[in-house]
C-alpha cells in the first residue's frame, strides 16, 4: 500500500547526521552547523509526482520528481553534486537510488504513525532522521 506524504513535518532527531555528511566530504564549519539546525520539510504528493522542500534557517532544499522516471539530481547547498536520481515505491517507502561518485549513495521515506522518517545512506554511512507531523 502507497502512503501519503502530504504535509508539514519538523525534525525531531538526527541520529549520525554528521557521519553521513562526512562521508559526503561536507567541511567541518558546514557539518558542524549543519547538526544543530531545525529542519521543517513540506511535501507535496500529486499521484505519481512529488515536490519534497526541506526549510531551514542555514540551507534550503527543493527535490521534485516523477515516481520511476530517472532524472538529474543538483545536490546544490549539499554537497554540490550532481547525480542520477530514481525513486520507486517499495511498498509503503519512497527508496531513491543515486549513481554519482559516491557509492551506495540514497534515501528511503517511510511514515510510522504520526512520524516521517528519512534514512540517508552514503558509502558506508547511515542516517537516520525522524521528524513528526506538525498539526
Amino acid at each position: 500500500m502507497q502512503a501519503d506524504f502530504n504535509g508539514t513535518w519538523e525534525l525531531v532527531s538526527n541520529d549520525n547526521f554528521e557521519g553521513y555528511m562526512k562521508a559526503l566530504n561536507i567541511d567541518f564549519a558546514t557539518r558542524k552547523i549543519a547538526v544543530h539546525l531545525a529542519q521543517t520539510k513540506v511535501i507535496i504528493q500529486d499521484g505519481d509526482k512529488f515536490e519534497i522542500n526541506t526549510y531551514s534557517t542555514f540551507r534550503n532544499y527543493e527535490l521534485m520528481f516523477t515516481l520511476g522516471v530517472e532524472f538529474e539530481e543538483h545536490t546544490k547547498g549539499l554537497d554540490n553534486r550532481v547525480v542520477k536520481a530514481l525513486v520507486l515505491w517499495e511498498g509503503a517507502k519512497l527508496v531513491c537510488t543515486q549513481k554519482g561518485e559516491k557509492a551506495n549513495r540514497g534515501w528511503k521515506h517511510w511514515i510510522d504513525g504520526d512520524k516521517l522518517y528519512l534514512e540517508l545512506k552514503c558509502e558506508d554511512n547511515v542516517c537516520v532522521q525522524v521528524f513528526k507531523r506538525k498539526q
